[in-house]
């Protein structure tokens, strides 16, 4: 049995990309060992959990339970169950603390995301997790990233200095998505309009500079190393819109880029495919 480690941030993380990679890691025979930064049990955001909160009307006290918008920008069934199942697991529970962990011990990392800046960037501005990441890397170990967490491995520094994602080819969140989810935002939460937007573009920079696809592109050894869905690609309209999620069962809403150990993907609505495709690069090494 191959052991991962998953970090995760004391708040805001995205219950889907945990959750599900938790629960198809652990179906496919996988250990998952947690680690937090005080080593307490972590908390997704709340918002993506339930909904609450997207919705127009989500500032009022008595009219935020009402959920309409937030149906759909919540995560699905599938993450909800598998966050609720997760919740219970002795391994999240009682996780490691950042300082505690060292690449030693373990089969492979997993790095997910999550956009709220409340509790994210701590995760994303961690020296510890990136020389963590780092030493993951060096030591040629599989690495599987999911939207922001790209991030976190596009800030990470191998030896040479360069990000360890320099000469690799990787996708993330897309601009595209980020920036659709940014328009609704401002709508649904006007009194919060930056709650999709995790890093905000300062003045003079262009729209989308500070975006997880222009940061990670910006880290690589390519423009070209950054990997969207190609315009002929089957199934395109399913894997661009936003929309569709996959499921363990069906992977063509799917976008998931390998380039030998490492592993990325966009957003949650691609995380059982993500999932599955690094369980399969550890079985690969014996696991």
């Amino acid at each position: 049995m191959t052991k991962v480690l998953i970090p995760i941030p004391h708040r805001d993380f995205d219950p889907s990309e945990v959750a599900i990679s938790w629960s198809v890691l652990k179906r496919l025979g996988h250990s998952v060992t947690f680690a937090t930064p005080d080593g307490q049990p972590g908390h997704a955001d709340d918002m993506m959990l339930t909904g609450e909160g997207l919705d127009i009307w989500g500032f009022l006290p008595g009219l935020k339970h009402l959920v309409g918008i937030g149906r759909l920008m919540r995560a699905n069934a599938d993450a909800r169950n598998a966050y609720a199942a997760m919740e219970q697991d002795p391994a999240f529970r009682a996780p490691l603390s950042w300082r505690q962990i060292r690449r030693e011990g373990f089969d492979g990392l997993l790095l997910p995301g999550g956009h709220r800046a409340r509790g994210m960037r701590e995760y994303l501005e961690s020296e510890v997790l990136q020389k963590l990441v780092a030493d993951f890397f060096a030591a040629g170990l599989p690495v599987a990233a999911i939207c922001h967490g790209v991030l976190l491995a596009a800030r990470s520094r191998a030896a040479h200095d360069r990000s360890v994602l320099y000469g690799r080819r990787t996708t993330a969140l897309t601009w595209a998505f980020e920036r659709k989810a940014a328009q609704v935002g401002r709508v649904v939460r006007f009194w919060d309009p930056n709650y999709y937007r995790t890093y905000m573009d300062g003045p003079g920079e262009p729209a989308g500079y500070m975006s997880v696809q222009q940061e990670v592109t910006r880290a690589l050894a390519r423009p070209e190393d950054f990997l969207d869905v190609p315009p002929d690609a089957l199934g395109y309209g399913r894997k661009a819109s936003g929309m569709v999620r996959d499921t363990f069962d069906d992977d063509s809403p799917a976008f998931v880029v390998r380039d030998s150990n490492y592993v990325s993907a966009r957003w949650p609505g691609d995380a059982h495919t993500f999932a599955k495709t690094f369980a399969a690069m550890l079985a690969e090494r014996g696991g």
